[in-house]
């Protein structure tokens, strides 16, 4: 393949990086003055080494085996851990040399398993071209390990990187994973791909060689792909030895605009009352306002608003915000802290809320007895609920409101309405304290993080793709999360507070189940497609606007499906990827992510 794949080399690169070297076709082609080569093989990366530092006694070793049948059975049992360093790497090379089409395969317990070729001359010793190599290794950093580990520590800027991994099986004739004991699966490509875009984005240039499979095509849609004619050297039916491979060329992301730099923020930002919310993005705040303050907006869109930090955030900035959700509790915090420019509600109006001045319809006393809380609770909470439904103004109203979301949270262990009784009571403080304490400290928490930006911010309640602004500059967009490992149900965690917000009005109650929550809003972020049709949607619907996706590593679409969506509509699409740990965890996948992801900042303008 190296006639097709030498032209497509970059002229200039300053390392060349290989993770998958195997037989280093290319890399000796291209003799490179830096290098750093790879393998997960640790029996080929010591020949590599050997030859590399000991290159004549190699050579020795090598000119002492015969070709024989005898010979070769009696030097593949061997287990070359067990032989000195140089001669385990001899022993590598005359089983190349003399095992039947030169490949590599090993057993479940690792020993080599390919039979004697039966070649009548094979050149077993090649010494000029042995010494030709180790003079090309001397300048290369050889490395054995994980292909993903190598590529994250040493692929940079300005390098050009070859990847020519296990390929994907087209055919029974083509099952190219047995260069390791491990197998490298359609989930391992996907992973891969991930990588490669990573690569694209810090300014590597890349070339792929895969087979000609469809997933391949897929992956790297967006890229330039070659289809070539090439000859198989594994099926003994010569007939069955014509295939099909690719070269994919990812050429290094150029006129890169956006940096990530982030940037202090404003005082008035930490004034925002922490929660304990799914999703929230409070630890993302620099990296969000890193990206947004490199464009010149006004007015700014949080579509899908959530806990209202992102919102309250770029509010402290100076910006005209429109905050938007469907969750009815979300748009009260942001009724009560990103709309409300001078409104409080004083500690002692907040203090009257708390008595029982008009009768109750005690609905959570009776729906929701020794589910949540105990009945002095509840019957509390009742009290509230019809006090502040007679606040007329309509700040005071959102800020005792969420007051009374706030502490109802608190006071629940974990913060979530999943199950009932308290067996996560973990004896925190802020399940020691009252209903009546939380709900009075989270006032005056609102109270302190209501401030005047100067300008006309609004709180909206409704479906994002129905949403209707005269001006959006920016649009920030936080949807639920799709992923086939974990669910996006917000309502399912927080019915209950969600209740009080809506004062359990147009939703139905399923009496059947033990938490008494009422029926998910329909999302289209349920699905894979129905994802991936709502962005398309969305980025239509605010093409005007400079976009900022948060994603997350582990949700679908993929990184690529995303980027290639919004290039439908944006000119520039730049993927900015941040390290980031949720600290909201769930039962499905806690054990084996342990919520560890990249989040991406998909940018579009």
């Amino acid at each position: 393949m190296l006639g097709d794949l030498l032209p497509k080399v970059p002229t200039m690169f300053r390392n060349y990086v290989e993770p998958f070297l195997g037989g280093g076709a290319m890399f000796f082609a291209l003799l490179p003055d830096n290098a750093i080569i790879s393998d997960s093989n640790p029996e080929l990366i010591n020949m590599y080494r050997q030859v590399a530092d000991h290159v004549e006694d190699v050579i020795s070793f090598l000119t002492k085996y015969e070709n024989t049948s005898e010979v070769f059975y009696a030097v593949r049992s061997e287990e070359w851990k067990d032989l000195p360093k140089v001669e385990a790497a001899a022993r590598t090379i005359f089983l190349n040399r003399t095992c039947y089409n030169g490949l590599y395969r090993v057993n479940k317990n690792g020993q080599f398993n390919v039979p004697y070729g039966k070649y009548k001359n094979p050149k077993i010793c090649d010494a000029d071209g042995l010494r030709a190599a180790s003079v090309a290794l001397k300048k290369a950093r050889i490395l054995c390990g994980d292909y993903m580990l190598v590529l994250e520590h040493y692929a940079k800027s300005g390098d050009f990187v070859f990847l020519d991994p296990p390929y994907l099986p087209v055919s029974e004739y083509a099952d190219f994973k047995r260069y390791t004991k491990e197998q490298f699966y359609e989930e391992d490509h996907i992973e891969l791909a991930k990588m490669i875009m990573t690569l694209h984005e810090r300014g590597c240039h890349v070339i792929l060689t895969n087979s000609n499979h469809p997933l391949v095509h897929e992956l790297y849609a967006p890229f330039n792909i070659d289809v070539i004619q090439t000859r198989r050297h594994i099926s003994c039916n010569g007939d069955r030895r014509k295939g099909e491979d690719v070269i994919v060329t990812i050429p290094p992301k150029k006129n890169t605009l956006i940096k990530l730099l982030p940037r202090p923020l404003p005082d008035q930002v930490s004034a925002y009352p922490p929660t304990r919310f799914m999703g929230s993005k409070r630890k993302l705040l620099p990296e969000i306002w890193s990206v947004a303050s490199q464009f010149k907006a006004n007015t700014v869109v949080d579509l899908f608003s959530g806990s209202g930090i992102v919102g309250y955030m770029f509010k402290a900035q100076g910006k005209a915000v429109v905050s938007n959700d469907y969750m009815a509790m979300s748009a009260i915090f942001s009724k009560a802290m990103v709309e409300n420019n001078s409104i409080t509600l004083p500690v002692e109006e907040a203090k009257e809320l708390l008595i029982a001045s008009r009768e109750s319809d005690h609905f959570v006393v009776s729906t929701f007895k020794d589910l949540y809380y105990t009945d002095e609770e509840n019957d509390l909470i009742d009290t509230l609920r019809a006090n502040i439904a007679a606040i007329k103004d309509q700040y005071k109203h959102a800020i005792a409101m969420t007051a009374l979301i706030r502490a109802c949270i608190k006071k629940r262990p974990r913060g979530v309405f999943t199950y009932t009784g308290q067996r996560y009571n973990d004896g925190r403080k802020d399940l020691q304290k009252t209903l009546a304490q939380q709900f009075l400290e989270a006032v005056d928490a609102v109270n302190r993080a209501v401030f005047d930006n100067g300008q006309f911010n609004r709180s909206k309640q409704g479906d994002a793709m129905d949403l209707r602004v005269e001006q959006a500059d920016l649009v920030y967009i936080d949807p639920p999360y799709y992923s086939p490992l974990s669910d996006n149900e917000y309502v399912r965690r927080y019915h209950f507070v969600e209740g009080l917000a809506r004062d359990w009005k147009g939703v139905e109650i399923q009496q059947n189940t033990q938490t008494k929550k009422f029926k998910s809003y329909p999302t289209p972020f349920s699905t894979r497609k129905g994802a991936a049709d709502a962005f398309d949607h969305l980025f239509r619907k605010f093409t005007g606007s400079v976009l900022i996706v948060s994603y997350s590593s582990n949700s679908l679409p993929t990184q690529d499906e995303m980027v290639a969506i919004m290039a439908k509509y944006k000119q520039h699409v730049e993927v900015v990827p941040v390290d980031y740990k949720y600290s909201f965890g769930n039962q499905n996948d806690a054990k084996t992510n342990r919520n560890s992801v990249q989040e991406y900042l998909f940018v579009g303008y």
